[in-house]
């Protein structure tokens, strides 16, 4: 069979090489694909943009495309499901309805408001003048969100009453985000340590992926902006187990129950992102599709075959998915300003690794220039090791990208610290 990866960066990289391993496929196109894509063997990049439904549905039924992905959050809630289902075509993702999860922080925080589903307490303003004055009632710290859509930088943690007020004004007068922050939710400041937890969904078929932990501030310690994620490792010892089970029996299964219950079923991966707090595990927001860089650290570990486990779930089957006892670490470089404004356009040389030793490039803002690459975006590449402990493929990775000077990029040098200075203490 075909099967269609819809996107261009590391999430999408990383599915095309998965779904290239199984005995069930024979080509995997990716629209727009990169440089990078195009090089995986069973692989092809399109040159279709992600948001072009009618050319990506043209091009599904042309090929004889059995089973489409889509990587990215803009083209679900824009739609994109609905117009392959419309056509007849079988696509793993949420229609445009179920992709409002991710798409509005409102939407979502009703939801699990009227469903009981464990969340911080929030309210949420598209007058600013409301806003500020509901800041000022809470308190800080507190959280400001853009209500839309903002590649994950919508989000600021304020220590203080005045940075809180700031980001309002940032958002909703400023438009730092577009029309994402013309509606803004304030909520409550979770204490506590974060969980990505991911399933594959189908109405009410819900199959938990192994857990896994983002690191979303730019710098060192955890500090500097929010990003789109700066590396990642799986599993997560310390909150495996029992918060794992909870998570699931009180946050993932009772919201694909809602959904179904609210007339907008969930097909596609939900994505928990999650603080596990003194009282148990609550949502922080939910996300329609695989986290970014979570999936260049779970489906590295995932043994069992992807295309049969999507299968399996859309036959509402819950399949246990096989997953290896390693641990992976992915570490991101990114261009030097990014969250902010960075330049595009620098060489640089990738140290080769062997697939053998678990060690894999995968690329999201890189272009091909001869032998060398060059930097066409924010976060460029990423390194993914797989290895028997977290320290080992934490140091892995570090070992291999202290090989090269990287003139134009950056990346963080604790990956992966929360539970390495467990280990260490």
């Amino acid at each position: 069979m075909n099967v269609f990866v819809i996107g261009s960066g590391g999430r999408e990289h990383t599915l095309a090489w998965k779904f290239a391993q199984s005995e069930l496929v024979e080509q995997v196109y990716v629209a727009p694909g990169n440089d990078a894509i195009a090089e995986e063997p069973g692989c092809q990049s399109v040159p279709i943009q992600e948001n072009d439904h009618e050319k990506l549905v043209g091009f599904a039924k042309e090929n004889r495309v059995a089973l489409t992905m889509i990587g990215p959050e803009a083209p679900l809630v824009d739609g994109v499901t609905d117009a392959f289902l419309e056509a007849g075509l079988t696509i793993f993702g949420p229609t445009k309805a179920a992709a409002a999860l991710e798409g509005s922080k409102d939407f979502a925080k009703g939801i699990m408001l009227k469903h009981g589903i464990p969340t911080a307490a929030y309210a949420a303003f598209a007058d600013l003048e409301e806003a500020k004055a509901y800041i000022h009632e809470k308190g800080a710290p507190i959280v400001v969100k853009a209500d839309g859509l903002a590649a994950g930088k919508g989000v600021v943690v304020c220590e203080s009453v005045d940075e809180a007020l700031n980001a309002a004004e940032r958002m909703m007068a400023d438009k730092q985000f577009g029309e994402a922050g013309s509606r803004v939710v304030i909520e409550e400041c979770l204490v506590g340590e974060e969980l990505s937890f991911m399933a594959f969904v189908h109405g009410t078929t819900v199959v938990p992926m192994v857990t896994a932990q983002d690191h979303k501030r730019a710098y060192e310690g955890d500090l500097g902006p929010n990003t789109g994620g700066m590396g990642a490792y799986s599993p997560v010892p310390h909150l495996d187990g029992d918060w794992q089970k909870r998570a699931e029996s009180e946050i993932l299964r009772p919201m694909a129950e809602a959904m179904v219950k609210e007339g907008v079923p969930f097909t596609g991966i939900l994505y928990g992102g999650l603080m596990i707090t003194t009282e148990g595990p609550k949502v922080i927001e939910f996300n329609a599709r695989f986290g970014d860089p979570e999936t260049q650290v779970i489906l590295p570990r995932m043994e069992s075959d992807l295309v049969e486990t999507i299968q399996s779930v859309m036959n509402g089957e819950e399949p246990d998915v096989l997953w290896t006892s390693d641990a992976c670490a992915a570490v991101v470089l990114a261009s030097k300003g990014y969250p902010g404004n960075y330049e595009k356009g620098s060489l640089f040389s990738l140290p080769e690794v062997a697939a053998s030793m678990g060690q894999r490039w995968f690329h999201a803002g890189s272009k091909r220039s001869g032998e060398e690459w060059k930097t066409a975006g924010g976060r460029v590449v990423a390194l993914s090791t797989l290895a028997p402990t977290i320290d080992e493929a934490v140091n892995r990775t570090y070992e291999k990208l202290d090989e090269v000077s990287w003139d134009g990029l950056f990346y963080r040098k604790d990956i992966a610290h929360h539970v390495r200075d467990r280990n260490h203490n």
